[in-house]
């Protein structure tokens, strides 16, 4: 008969079948690894809920499409400028200040350029000379002495590894190395010279990913230590938390945060264990028409920062 099984024989049930079957797949093929994600973007799930871009007054952006690969941006922001204090309260300036951009964005070429009324221009390129190796150049000039600026990145991106050279004015010189070591578990290290303030680093890093969370550990001889975990509750649904150490100057942040997706709009949150809370909503209102709300919450400072903006194009 079918239901029966033949002496000497012994029935293996279907959830130990299925769980060896699972394992098997599960070995690590170390000769197909993924890529990781560059080393400078470890944290960046965790910086999508934890570090809005928040802002302060009014924000007004306007971009113009003139074919595919080119556009003009203008941008308006009317609010008031924290400038440097020993006191433990927040001094504030009013300024408003003019945006004027140039973008030009081919498949293997970007260029994006800003001029500023307070005199300010900047300029950043990527460049894909191969599939595997890329270009980037970021530079500001300013007004100010000592404040103008740039950086030349080359990225090179293998099969399973990603690496990148750092050089910047005032003898900066930097390199990053990546490598996938599983299917999820990646390992890299960083190594940093300023030569103009005869300052060295070395740091390392550890990040473990999977389709529902993502774990980051970072840590740097210059005294910090970076541990961030995002959960993915859904394909609109995350939750984020990060812990900053630095053991020279014994300072410790915590905080927790959201990320929620809706039909029509993104709210995004976070408060910290200084009591500060963030929240930061777009809404979309129309096709190309986005409407923008902004706060930050600080008690223990005094610092309470609204802003509400409208994005267009």
């Amino acid at each position: 008969m079918a239901g029966l099984v033949p002496p000497g024989t012994t029935a293996v049930p279907a959830d130990v079948s299925h769980t060896a079957h699972t394992k098997h797949d599960e070995k690590t093929d170390y000769m197909n690894l993924p890529c990781p994600i560059p080393y400078e973007e470890l944290h960046r799930e965790a910086l999508m809920s934890l570090k809005p871009e928040t802002f302060e007054g009014l924000r007004f952006d306007f971009t113009k499409g003139l074919n595919q690969k080119f556009s003009l941006s203008h941008s308006v922001v009317m609010g008031p400028t924290e400038i440097p204090s020993q006191s433990a309260e927040t001094i504030k300036i009013p300024t408003a200040h003019y945006e004027f951009g140039a973008n030009f964005i081919d498949p293997n070429l970007m260029l994006i350029g800003r001029v500023l009324t307070d005199g300010r221009v900047n300029a950043r390129v990527k460049w894909d000379l191969t599939d595997n190796l890329t270009v980037k150049a970021n530079a500001q000039l300013t007004n100010e002495p000592h404040m103008s600026h740039g950086m030349f990145n080359f990225d090179y991106k293998g099969k399973d590894f990603r690496s990148q050279f750092q050089m910047g004015n005032g003898a900066l010189f930097g390199a990053s190395y990546i490598q996938s070591v599983t299917q999820h578990l990646s390992l890299g290290g960083e190594v940093f010279w300023a030569g103009q303030h005869r300052k060295s680093g070395i740091g390392y890093a550890a990040r473990y990913e999977t389709d529902k969370m993502v774990a980051t550990g970072q840590v740097a001889n210059t005294g910090i230590v970076a541990l961030s975990y995002v959960q993915k509750v859904s394909d609109k649904v995350s939750l984020a938390s990060d812990f900053m150490y630095n053991y020279l100057s014994r300072d410790v942040t915590a905080s927790v945060g959201y990320d929620y997706i809706l039909r029509q709009c993104r709210l995004r949150g976070k408060i910290d264990s200084n009591g500060c809370t963030t929240s930061y909503l777009e809404e979309r209102l129309n096709m190309g028409l986005n409407f923008i709300l902004s706060a930050e919450i600080d008690h223990r400072k005094k610092d309470y920062k609204f802003g509400f903006g409208l994005t267009v194009g």
